[in-house]
């Protein structure tokens, strides 16, 4: 039984504190810490619920609705990217602690709110704060202990709370909105700020000087870092509601790929670059990135196929749907209980590729076999859910073990940030696809056959074209983190 492998990065002077030896003796950060994710995963779900009476008491528009929950979005993947590269050099601990005081000052701003675009305000400061906090929590979970299996145990124990309130969240919307009014449903972000501030604040102790850097900032790689994420979070909406067939989409996407392009040249003639692209080559960091990104874009591009497939193919009310989805979320919550005990039997490299395989071999189940019958989308949806619950937790500790301590908080950005990208994309192909091959609106009730053929002719399509994107980065996932295991790894400096 091979055992999960030690890291040499030891944090036995960053807290001033021995390092604990169980989870029992970090109960105060860990609940901190998922409290943080809780707060991230709860905030975009339980308010979705909430628009349709949001657009009748503020009068909002379908455009301002969207971007109630797209600006949310927009400015936490942007942003990423630089608060971890700020955490890295100003202390992880000290930038969550501040973000946690702009939550919660964002959340009480609710109750105040008159207008759509204060509203659209106040998801902006709420993203923002989303950027300073979540990236945190994952870097001082990892560096929190000094054993693998711990780091582990602990990461799966934060990222199982916030599965919860994934889960839970429409539901809870849906019964605080029969007794209370839609604020409260950002308002309840204040206890949970609360409750994460007590955790870090006495469960945490400040970042060593050793495990941060004091390079400037790269201001001008900041920018462009942040301009490429956006346009590429903005980019997939608009290939879904304007179709390939308009220029916007692709005028947005060229401009994506050219600010993409000077932040590459940017960083690699930059003195202190925001990120080192050295750090990518590392084959721990590239391999954990690569099965990030196909699960992300599997699990996405899959989810919104069989949402429509359920309730407009099959005609199945939304009640029943969520149902029907609940294979998903029972593996995700479930599977917890499996994830160290799998990675002590196999290993911490020969688990990530396993899992990301297991997100493949689903998505291939759906496209070949998803319209054939429920029996088929719901096997489906738990070899995707396996995968996810594994490599979820396998490939963002592997970018960690494969980064130097002053590292850490940008790593776990970067991961983040693949993943919010490549989530993105998933849905874009599956949107641009039905655009393509579906006649008609796809919202009208009472589909002809012609549609009806249309629509599984694009479950078939779309499931085949991710499929093959998403076993292509695995592949190269798998040949990057064997090189971490066929020979020593290169310590990494700089950056």
């Amino acid at each position: 039984m091979p055992a999960i492998p030690p890291t040499d990065i030891l944090p036995e002077t960053r807290t001033g504190r021995r390092p604990p030896r169980s989870l029992a003796e970090a109960w105060v950060a860990l609940a901190g810490l998922s409290a943080v994710f809780l707060f991230e995963m709860l905030d975009n779900s339980i308010l979705n619920v909430a628009l349709p009476t949001i657009g009748r008491e503020l009068g909002a528009s379908t455009t301002a609705l969207q971007w109630v929950t797209g600006a949310y979005s927009v400015v936490f993947g942007g942003l990423m990217l630089v608060f971890g590269a700020v955490a890295d050099r100003f202390g992880r601990r000290r930038v969550m602690l501040l973000g946690l005081v702009l939550l919660g000052v964002a959340s009480l701003a609710t109750a105040f709110v008159a207008t759509a675009g204060q509203l659209i305000a106040v998801r902006v400061a709420m993203g923002v704060a989303a950027a300073m906090t979540t990236p945190g929590s994952m870097a001082l979970a990892f560096r929190l202990f000094d054993d693998d299996d711990l780091r582990v145990r602990a990461i799966t124990v934060i990222s199982t709370v916030g599965l919860v309130g994934l889960a839970i969240g429409p539901t809870a919307g849906g019964l605080v909105l029969a007794v209370a009014p839609w604020q409260v449903l950002l308002l309840v972000n204040v206890p949970v700020a609360l409750l994460a501030i007590l955790g870090i604040r006495f469960g945490i102790g400040p970042d060593a000087a050793s495990e941060l850097h004091r390079d400037p900032v790269d201001v001008a790689g900041a920018v462009l870092g942040t301009v490429a994420i956006v346009l590429a979070l903005v980019v997939p909406t608009l290939f879904v509601e304007a179709g390939a067939g308009s220029w916007f989409p692709w005028a947005a996407t060229l401009a994506a790929l050219l600010a993409l392009a000077a932040f590459v040249v940017r960083e690699r003639t930059a003195r202190h670059p925001l990120l080192d692209l050295a750090l990518l080559s590392h084959p721990l960091v590239s391999s954990g990135l690569a099965f990030k990104a196909a699960a992300s874009l599997a699990t996405a591009g899959m989810g919104y196929l069989v949402t429509l497939q359920l309730q407009l193919d099959w005609g199945w009310p939304p009640a029943l749907a969520a149902v029907g989805m609940l294979p998903q979320v029972v593996v995700l919550l479930a599977g917890s209980a499996f994830v160290t005990p799998f990675l002590r039997r196999v290993g911490f490299e020969r688990a990530a590729w396993l899992s990301a395989l297991a997100v493949v071999a689903g998505l291939a189940v759906y496209a070949v076999l998803g319209t054939l019958g429920y029996g088929w989308v719901a096997l489906a949806l738990v070899l995707v859910a396996a995968g996810l619950r594994v490599v979820g937790v396998v490939a963002g500790t592997n970018v960690l073990r494969g980064l130097p301590a002053s590292r850490s908080t940008i790593g776990a950005a970067l991961t983040d940030t693949v993943s919010e990208v490549t989530s993105a994309v998933g849905i874009a192909v599956a949107g641009t696809i039905l655009a393509a091959l579906f006649t008609g609106s796809v919202a009208t009730p009472g589909w002809t056959p012609q549609q009806t053929g249309e629509f599984r002719q694009v479950v078939v399509v779309a499931g085949l074209v991710l499929t093959a994107v998403a076993a292509a980065l695995v592949g190269g996932g798998m040949v990057r983190g064997r090189k971490a295991t066929d020979a020593a790894d290169p310590q990494l400096v700089g950056g």
